[in-house]
């Protein structure tokens, strides 16, 4: 191992957006070590003002066009909020199955398309097309169901057209939900099965690395935490500790960072998590038998502390969402479709809400005038959530890659792998643009 290193990843691959890794290394001694967040800020929270309340999610649905779904459903849940529109229970439970059709969709993505990759000694899946073609093309079938899924009650998944304030513009037809029905048993386990196995002959690939957090989450007595629920915390020791959606300012606690375009957040430590791995430690009682028994088979246990295995959690939440799915579907198809115009406000004021998208908690809040005209919003995003704990995972992991004797390009490699499991979302996370970079 050289004693003197300089690292600059310009920009991480396989992932959304533009990340940086910079890790200079002098005589043994780390001089510098940072995850740098160099994005052009975006504007969306200016955008929705003086826009009237149907017209706020349509436009903050492109924050993202891989979490459309979550950042819809984020946002015209706060609209409700604000308003006092109550919606229907069969609007919930559409929105639940729209939920986890996104989170399907998007951790096939992720899992297989993104992580494998790394734990194959591959640069890109394109090798894989070659070596392992049927993992590959069973992968496609899955995310092409995921997001045909999503698009049947969404109108589409990227920039849903369907989903609005209230309820729904269209519904399915029962006819729509009994061929998805018949899909996921007779089309798409096979595949889930397959794809498993394929994940579970590499899982022992994943580094082995711990760094306790906490770890934030949507939290449910209803469900596993992801449409709906209160603001849950643990740390970990196990202590956890609930807010309300209306207090999420004050356990997400945004600061600036000079080396990021994004704000960075804490909680009760310098840093907190959040993703499949928080939802998998907060929630983990309410998982599917199915995924309780894959968690069980990959050695995954909360509370874990290796942010590594985040894409472990997706794999586990992938199943979840499968059996959910097969399980509110029935449920739509033994109660009937209703048709139901979208209800109306009832009041005008401020709202907030939290959902879960494959990147971890997202929060939307709007004030509304009387005319419903939307006064101002504020967006925070799962990945500005996780700049801070990505800084302090690389602060703890460079040394013991160095201790381990790794070269350079182990090192780097190891940095990039970390930053691909969380996932991050980065464009989606800029928010501030007075940033001056100190070198």
């Amino acid at each position: 191992m050289s004693e003197n290193m300089r690292i600059d990843v310009h920009h991480v691959t396989r992932v959304e957006g533009h990340g940086n890794i910079v890790v200079n290394v002098t005589n043994g001694k780390i001089e510098k070590c940072e995850w740098q967040v160099p994005e052009a800020p975006r504007f969306f929270e200016a955008m929705v003002r003086a826009r009237h309340y149907t017209e706020v999610a349509r436009i903050t649905s492109r924050i993202c066009g891989i979490c459309s779904v979550g950042h819809t459903l984020a946002s015209v849940k706060a609209t409700e909020d604000a308003l006092g529109i109550r919606v229907s229970k069969q609007t919930k439970k559409l929105r639940q199955l729209l939920k986890h059709a996104e989170n399907f969709d998007s951790h096939v993505l992720h899992v297989v398309f993104l992580v494998a990759p790394d734990l194959l000694g591959v640069p890109s899946v394109f090798p894989l097309a070659a070596t392992h073609g049927d993992v590959v093309r069973r992968a496609l079938r899955l995310k092409r169901f995921g997001h045909e899924w999503g698009s049947l009650l969404a109108g589409r998944t990227t920039h849903p057209t369907k989903v609005v304030p209230g309820g729904f513009s269209d519904l399915p037809t029962r006819a729509d939900l009994a061929n998805l029905r018949r899909r996921f048993t007779d089309e798409v386990l096979p595949d889930v099965k397959e794809i498993l196995g394929t994940l579970l002959s590499v899982a022992d690939k994943f580094p082995e690395f711990d760094r306790p957090t906490e770890y934030m989450a949507v939290h449910s007595d209803e469900e596993y935490g992801l449409y709906d629920g209160a603001v849950q915390t643990v740390l970990p020791d196990g202590t956890k500790q609930t807010y309300k959606v209306a207090d999420y300012r004050s356990c997400t606690n945004e600061y600036l960072n000079a080396q990021s375009t994004a704000k960075w957040t804490k909680n009760k430590l310098a840093s907190y998590m959040a993703g499949a791995l928080a939802r998998f430690n907060n929630n983990y009682d309410q998982l599917h038998p199915e995924a309780k028994k894959l968690a069980r088979t990959l050695g995954l246990e909360p509370i874990c502390t290796n942010p590594f295995l985040n894409s472990a959690a997706q794999a586990v939440e992938m199943v979840h969402s499968f059996h959910e799915g097969i399980r509110l579907t029935d449920e739509l198809l033994a109660e009937g479709l209703q048709e139901e115009p979208p209800a109306m406000p009832t009041r005008y004021g401020e709202g907030s809400s939290a959902v879960e998208v494959p990147r971890g908690i997202l929060f939307h809040h709007y004030t509304y005038d009387k005319n419903y005209i939307c006064e101002g919003g504020d967006c925070i995003i799962p990945t500005n959530q996780n700049h801070a704990n990505i800084q302090l995972d690389f602060e703890k992991l460079v040394p013991e890659l160095l201790a381990a004797k790794k070269n350079e390009k182990e090192i780097e490699h190891g940095l990039e792998m970390l930053v691909r499991a969380y996932d991050p979302c980065i464009s989606c996370s800029t928010h501030y643009l007075d940033v001056r970079f100190v070198r």
